[in-house]
């Protein structure tokens, strides 16, 4: 598992905990990676896919190989291909009818395995590609929007808007992408931007945690005056 992943994973977790009450189960967690054990592992289209090799991944798919074979976690070769990076591999993959917003068992695609890895450039492909930014994905019924928000991947989060991702999507713990840009943001300059590009997208400033704290009270509470600022710019109350 990448720093990346690990810091999603954790960071997560512990705004859970705080979400929940503490009561955190071991079936939490985020994105997973292949590891480098089922990299090795990996025979026919998903080492492909996995390696890059677009001639393989051709060759494959002209034998008959299973498009949207799924491996041991539930990942297709387009997901391994969307966590290599392998661009060309998905190309190929999706011209040959790759289902392009298929799930892995934890219920993300390859929208959102971009937008959590900050991958601008293969966001950029799939959503040329066909692929959706409207999905409903993980365990906390999010977004891809609210995974890019949660981080901070402010140009994720654009690319994101302009391709229609829903700006208002509530997920299981009462959250936005607005509130998660603030409560597992860092009030750092690119939490700030997102929170800019969803302000400037129409997104509702006034939608309320479980506990009924709105987005401006959860950046003053933070201490995070700028976002503070743009929120009260904004209108928000």
């Amino acid at each position: 598992m990448t720093c990346l992943h690990r810091r999603y994973l954790s960071v997560l977790a512990l705004a859970l905990a705080g979400a929940l009450g503490g009561m955190l189960t071991p079936s939490v967690r985020a994105q997973v990676p292949p590891s480098t054990s089922e990299l090795a592992a990996y025979q026919g289209l998903h080492d492909a896919a996995a390696r890059g090799d677009v001639a393989a991944v051709q060759r494959l798919l002209a034998a008959g190989a299973n498009v949207n074979a799924r491996d041991g976690h539930g990942r297709t070769p387009f997901h391994v291909a969307a966590f290599a990076r392998q661009r060309g591999s998905l190309r190929a993959l999706a011209q040959a009818g790759a289902d392009l917003d298929a799930l892995e068992n934890d219920r993300y695609d390859a929208v959102t395995i971009a937008a959590v890895a900050d991958d601008e450039v293969t966001l950029r492909q799939l959503l040329s590609l066909g692929a959706s930014a409207r999905q409903v994905t993980s365990r906390y019924d999010g977004t891809a929007l609210i995974a890019a928000a949660h981080l901070g991947h402010d140009g994720v989060v654009r690319q994101l808007i302009a391709a229609g991702a829903p700006l208002d999507h509530v997920n299981n713990l009462h959250w936005t992408a607005v509130i998660e840009s603030i409560v597992l943001g860092d009030g750092g300059p690119r939490h700030q931007a997102t929170l800019q590009a969803l302000i400037q997208a129409g997104a509702y400033l006034q939608r309320a945690d479980r506990h009924g704290r709105t987005p401006l009270q959860l950046a003053r509470q933070r201490g995070y005056t700028a976002m503070e600022r743009l929120l009260k710019q904004a209108g928000a109350h």
